[in-house]
C-alpha cells in the first residue's frame, strides 16, 4: 500500500512533465477519426514542403464544406450562421459577393485604420488597467479593443460599452469552444445575433451587405465574419505578438524605442506569425482529380489538410529560434511562410489591415507598459497569454519581486497547463461527438445545393 501510494503521488507531482504530451497525442488521435480515411495532411513524406503552395493553390483545391466530414466539427463551433461564413462559403457567385463586401468594409485610408485602432486601443488600456502592476489574460486584455475596433468599420461609430459585452461574449465563447477548453454556449451567441439583427434592419451598416444573402444570413455574415473570426483572430494575434515581447525584452526595447520603424516591426510580426501561425490546419475539398505525377493522382472528394505549423517550421535556420533578424536575410515572400494564407485560394481578406492595426495597437501596448512573463508560449495557446503590465511610467518594480512573480507564474502556468489538457481532450471528445450527431454541414447539403438553393427548386429543375 506503502509503495502504490508512493508511485500515485509521483505520477501526480511529475503530471505537469508526462501528462500534457499524452493528451496531446490522445487529442490528435481523436481529430484523426472526424477527418476520415479520405484526408491527406500537407506537407507530408511523399509532398514535402517545396510543392506545397503549388498545392494549395491549385484550382482544382477550391471545394471548401461540402463532402468533408471536418466540416461537421467547424460548422458546430462556428454556429450560429455557418453556411455564410466566408472561409466556409463554396466557391461561385455567393462567395464572390460576400469576399467583396469583406475587402469593402475592411477598406480605407492607412493613416484611418492604424488611428482607429490606436483610439481603441488606448481607450480600453486606459480603462481595464489601472494599477502600477497587473495581472492579465493577453487574449482577454485585446478582445474588447478588437470588439471596439470592428464595430467601428461596420457601423461608422463608436462601439457602445453594451455592445462590446455582446461581442466579447461571443467571440470568447467561439474561440474557447475551437481550442477545447469549454463548451459552447448557444444562447449567449444569439444575444449578439439579436442586437445586429437590429442594427441591419434600422439600415445602420456603413455599406451595403451582400444582396444575394437574406436578411437573417446578412446578419449571419456579419457575426461570423466580422466579430467572430476578425475578433478572434486579431486578439490571438496580439496576444502571440505581447508575450513573445514578454520573453524577448530587447525586441520589445527596440520596438518601444522607434515606434515609427515599420520595417522592424514587420519583421517581428513575421517572426511571430511564423512560429505562432494563427492556423493550425486548414482544410479544402478537391473539386476534381490532382495529378501530382505520373504515378500520383489526388482523387476527386479527398479532404486536403494544409498544416501551417508543418510548412513553417521547413526552409528556415534554427526554426524554433525567436529571431526577427532572420527576415533581413530572408524575404517573406520565398520563403516558407504563409501568415495570411496562399494568394490563390482565399487569402485572409485582412492581409493589408491587419499589420497596420497590429502595428498601432502595439505601439500603444508599449507606450504604457513593460512586458514579463514566464509562461510557457505555445501556437495554441490556451492559456490565453497570463502577462504582468508593469507601468512604463512608474519606478521600476524590485528584481527579487519581479522574479518572485515570475516563479509563481511559472510554477501556476505548469499545473494550469496539465488541467487544461484534460478538459481539453474531454471536452474535444464530447464535441467531436456531439457534431457527429448533429451534422449541421451534411444535413446543409443533403438540402441545398453549393449557392444555398434548396435541393427540391434549383434552376435546372424547374420546367415550363
Amino acid at each position: 500500500m506503502r509503495v502504490t501510494g508512493l508511485l500515485a503521488a509521483a505520477a501526480v507531482l511529475t503530471a505537469p512533465r508526462w501528462l500534457p504530451g499524452r493528451v496531446v497525442a490522445l487529442r490528435a488521435k481523436v481529430f484523426e477519426k472526424v477527418n476520415g480515411d479520405n484526408a491527406i495532411t500537407f506537407p507530408n513524406a511523399e509532398l514535402g514542403p517545396a510543392r506545397f503552395r503549388e498545392l494549395y493553390g491549385h484550382p482544382a483545391a477550391n471545394g471548401r464544406s461540402r463532402g468533408a466530414r471536418l466540416s461537421d466539427l467547424f460548422w458546430y463551433w462556428l454556429a450560429p450562421g455557418p453556411e455564410v461564413h466566408q472561409e466556409h462559403l463554396e466557391a461561385g457567385p455567393r462567395y464572390d459577393d460576400v469576399a467583396r463586401t469583406t475587402l469593402a468594409l475592411l477598406s480605407g485610408p492607412s493613416e484611418a485604420l492604424s488611428a482607429a485602432a490606436a483610439r481603441c486601443a488606448g481607450r480600453v488600456l486606459d480603462e481595464l488597467v489601472t494599477g502600477r502592476v497587473t495581472l492579465v489574460r493577453l487574449r482577454d486584455l485585446m478582445m474588447p479593443v478588437w470588439a471596439e475596433y470592428f464595430h467601428e468599420l461596420v457601423f461608422a461609430e463608436p462601439c457602445p460599452r453594451a455592445a462590446r459585452d455582446l461581442i466579447v461574449g461571443h467571440a470568447d465563447d467561439v474561440v474557447t469552444a475551437l481550442k477545447c477548453t469549454g463548451l459552447r454556449h448557444p444562447a449567449r451567441r444569439a444575444r449578439l445575433t439579436r442586437y445586429l439583427a437590429r442594427r441591419v434592419a434600422a439600415g445602420d451598416v456603413r455599406l451595403p451587405l451582400p444582396p444575394t444573402l437574406t436578411r437573417a444570413e446578412q446578419v449571419h455574415y456579419l457575426q461570423g465574419t466580422f466579430f467572430n473570426t476578425a475578433v478572434v483572430q486579431m486578439s490571438e494575434a496580439m496576444a502571440h505578438l505581447l508575450l513573445a515581447l514578454a520573453h524577448h525584452p530587447h525586441v520589445a526595447a527596440r520596438l518601444a524605442g522607434d515606434p515609427a520603424d515599420e520595417r522592424y516591426f514587420a519583421h517581428v510580426l513575421d517572426e511571430t506569425l511564423r512560429l505562432y501561425p494563427l492556423f493550425g490546419i486548414a482544410h479544402r475539398v478537391t473539386t476534381a482529380d490532382i495529378a501530382l505525377d505520373e504515378h500520383t493522382t489526388i482523387p476527386e472528394g479527398s479532404v486536403l489538410c494544409f498544416s501551417y505549423p508543418d510548412y513553417h517550421a521547413t526552409g528556415h535556420t534554427a526554426p524554433d529560434v525567436f529571431d526577427p533578424d532572420r527576415w533581413d536575410r530572408v524575404s517573406a515572400r520565398t520563403a516558407h511562410h504563409i501568415p495570411f494564407g496562399v494568394a490563390a485560394n482565399r487569402p485572409c481578406p485582412a492581409w493589408r489591415l491587419s499589420p497596420l492595426a497590429l502595428r498601432a495597437a502595439t505601439a500603444e501596448v508599449l507606450r504604457r507598459f513593460r512586458l514579463h512573463s514566464t509562461v510557457t508560449h505555445t501556437r495554441s495557446l490556451p492559456s490565453r497569454g497570463p502577462c504582468l503590465l508593469l507601468r512604463a511610467a512608474a519606478a521600476p518594480i524590485a528584481p527579487w519581486r519581479l522574479a518572485l512573480l515570475g516563479v509563481f507564474l511559472r510554477v501556476r502556468d505548469r499545473w494550469e497547463g496539465t488541467w487544461l489538457g484534460v478538459l481539453q481532450l474531454a471536452f474535444g471528445t464530447w464535441m467531436v461527438l456531439d457534431a457527429r450527431r448533429l451534422r449541421l454541414a451534411g444535413r446543409y447539403f443533403d438540402t441545398h445545393d453549393t449557392q444555398g438553393c434548396p435541393v427540391a427548386t434549383r434552376p435546372e429543375e424547374v420546367t415550363e
